[in-house]
């Protein structure tokens, strides 16, 4: 009866429906083989796997672009996210991001937020499930096609009658909140940060871009497809967004010399939360010194 009802909390967390009703990644291959190689090399699809044998935990979380933080079972109630991450710039560990030191944190898995449900649901794909010995068990790891198509078996066998979620045909909004989802910053509270001068917001990316200018000028129609590609990893050559800010800003004007730099260089500038860079989604102009708050009336 304890399975059954976590189990079903489990589904509640992801909003899901039943296992039977995801077809899983692979299905998506044989009629979609150029999405499916590249979603499959992304980022997102790297975002969830079991802690090799080099590193701490059961479960590490995140692809490795920046860092990967780790997660483990400490018995049939509680799993523990780990005090320390390992990052890609240091190429060795510090403090997870929001702990306060290296021991960690403990969840419950039947707390009333749900906090570790909720982490392996945005880093994993259909519903998740507990196992006799009541371990939380994903779908299928990492962030994949039905995340974004929806549950896809009906599809996958009946692809005339049965039609997937298409997340291009929502509006701009729909598809920031979409994605805000998971692309969204939580503190110790469980509640998210408002502030939009906050540092720490700056993960908080569709939030950011929804409050920006360019947002507003285009009457909600940007969208983070605008600029990142669905089914690949974000490009991380910062001129190759140039072509999407030209495509409205066809004829910008600067104050000073900007020849040779990227668009998002001044106008999305990073901001550095200890060893992890985000840039600021709230498109505006910037000073150097503060790149997290607009100099520019149009960017409030």
């Amino acid at each position: 009866m304890l399975r059954r009802l976590a189990s079903l909390f489990c589904a509640a967390a992801v909003t899901a429906l039943a296992a039977g009703d995801y077809a899983g990644a692979d299905s998506c291959k044989s009629c979609h083989p150029a999405e499916f190689q590249g979603q499959s090399q992304s980022a997102h699809a790297r975002t969830l796997a079991p802690s090799a044998a080099n590193q701490p935990g059961d479960w590490a979380f995140g692809a490795g672009l920046q860092a990967i933080s780790f997660v483990s079972r400490v018995d049939r109630e509680n799993y523990r996210e780990h005090g320390e991450t390992w990052y890609r710039e240091l190429n060795g560990y510090s403090i997870t991001p929001g702990h306060r030191n290296a021991a960690g944190v403990q969840f419950r898995i039947f707390d009333p937020a749900a906090r570790i449900l909720r982490c392996f649901a945005c880093h994993s794909t259909g519903p998740l499930t507990l196992d006799a010995d009541e371990r939380i068990v994903p779908h299928e790891i990492g962030v994949r096609c039905e995340v974004c198509h929806g549950p896809a078996a009906a599809h996958a066998s009946d692809p005339e009658h049965h039609r997937p979620r298409n997340p291009a045909a929502m509006t701009a909004a729909a598809l920031n909140a979409f994605c805000g989802q998971c692309h969204r910053l939580t503190l110790e509270t469980d509640e998210e940060a408002t502030d939009l001068r906050d540092p720490r917001n700056s993960r908080n990316e569709p939030r950011l871009l929804t409050a920006s200018a360019c947002f507003r000028k285009t009457k909600g129609g940007l969208a983070c497809l605008k600029c990142h590609a669905p089914h690949g990893t974000p490009l991380q050559e910062l001129s190759a967004y140039d072509s999407a800010c030209q495509s409205c800003h066809t004829t910008a004007r600067h104050s000073h010399p900007v020849a040779g730099r990227a668009c998002v260089e001044c106008h999305m500038p990073a901001v550095r939360l200890d060893h992890l860079t985000f840039r600021n989604h709230r498109i505006a102009v910037y000073a150097a010194a503060n790149p997290v708050e607009p100099v520019s009336a149009k960017g409030r």
